[in-house]
């Protein structure tokens, strides 16, 4: 999924590895999300968990309205970068972590009876008119496919079900929030609130707004936005109620890549080629969802002449990123371009073995021109331990 040609650019400009972003797509995706608010009524949020790429917390704002964040540091970068509203969730807050939270946020949504109650004076002394609170649900309805990334796989700990709801005091609880999907259209989102509305509606007449939560695939090709558009236009005419959506990944849809390049080439059952950027480190949702990373130029094993198996640098032995083919031989120092790598990848990267992680550059897909923000090294390492 790619919408920007990165073959127009030249590796070898970068540093290497390095986490390329195109301003010129990432634009595109916020005039998307900007599009689908304006013409829904929906409140939209970019997810900080997913593409935290502050550089462009201006930009994002003259599109969103605000952020939402997983804890007190992400929020607080929504506070000081972004602009706009802060919306916080965690499964679970610490006292400290939360009375600063306070200071600042416009939405604290809980995760379970036991959070709100304990927190509930604390929370109702920092009386503000811009200070709303709210309470995550978990409709019991599965969309997701994969379990890790399923918020209602059952026995997650995510969210509060009707029977737990229907322990709660709502005094002080003003929205609810809802988080079901992972990289997914408009149907499952549409058959997770007719159950949401099945379950929850008797309990909307005590709220004033509701969040249908992020993994809408807003700007992924053939995604229906006239379809979610229509629904949440009758949702609000219905029940009289906000709506917020929060996408992540959908900001930064095709937008980026990382440059990586040949270490070396070895043979062992086939030929293995070792890069200087590690699955582990710095693309691991490739072994966690799992997926398949795109390769610019490069096919499915032995779609190709020449098939390699691509590995990364650290000593662990499933730091392998997969089978790919190329049409002529690879060779030390040529560089490589990972696709779709802007999101969930710089918010995962580790410093496993003392890797180094991979520097951050803008490009412009339509004047060429290229600026390198960050490089990293030993004291990046170092700082991170003691």
């Amino acid at each position: 999924m790619q919408f920007t040609d990165f073959s127009k650019l030249d590796l070898s400009r970068l540093p290497s590895p390095c986490f390329v972003v195109d301003e010129v797509a990432l634009v595109r995706n916020l005039q998307i999300l900007q599009d689908v608010s304006v013409q829904s009524g929906a409140k939209v949020l970019g997810a900080l968990k997913a593409f935290s790429m502050w550089h462009f917390g201006a930009l994002t704002s003259q599109y969103l309205h605000g952020i939402c964040a997983s804890g007190l540091h992400e929020a607080r970068l929504g506070k000081e970068a972004y602009g706009g509203e802060v919306h916080v969730f965690s499964a679970a807050y610490s006292e400290a972590d939360l009375r600063d939270i306070l200071g600042f946020a416009n939405h604290v949504v809980f995760n379970s009876p036991s959070q709100w109650q304990r927190f509930k004076a604390l929370c109702l002394s920092h009386s503000r008119a811009d200070l709303d609170f709210g309470l995550r649900i978990n409709p019991e309805h599965s969309e997701g496919a994969v379990p890790i990334y399923d918020p209602c796989a059952p026995g997650s700990r995510l969210g509060m079900t009707l029977a737990q709801l229907e322990t709660v005091d709502f005094e002080g609880i003003s929205g609810l929030h809802f988080h079901t999907l992972c990289e997914q259209g408009f149907a499952p989102l549409d058959r997770t609130l007719r159950v949401v509305e099945e379950k929850f509606a008797p309990y909307f007449d005590k709220i004033k707004w509701i969040n249908f939560g992020g993994g809408h695939h807003i700007t992924a090709p053939g995604y229906d936005t006239s379809g979610l558009v229509k629904r949440v236009q009758e949702f609000k005419a219905k029940y009289n109620l906000d709506v917020y959506l929060e996408p992540g990944e959908a900001m930064a849809i095709g937008t980026g890549i990382l440059s990586t390049q040949v270490l070396d080439i070895t043979y062992n059952a086939l030929p293995q080629a070792i890069l200087d950027t590690s699955a582990t480190c710095h693309m691991p949702d490739t072994l966690e969802m799992p997926y398949r990373a795109d390769i610019l130029y490069a096919g499915e094993a032995n779609q190709h002449a020449h098939t390699y198996r691509l590995g990364g640098l650290t000593c662990l032995a499933g730091d392998v990123i997969g089978d790919y083919s190329f049409t002529e031989p690879l060779h030390i120092g040529q560089r490589l371009a990972f696709l779709d790598m802007a999101h969930y990848t710089m918010v995962k990267t580790t410093t496993f073995n003392g890797t180094r992680l991979p520097a951050i550059a803008v490009w412009n897909s339509d004047t060429d021109t290229l600026q390198i923000i960050r490089e990293f090294g030993y004291d990046d390492f170092k700082t991170r331990l003691s």
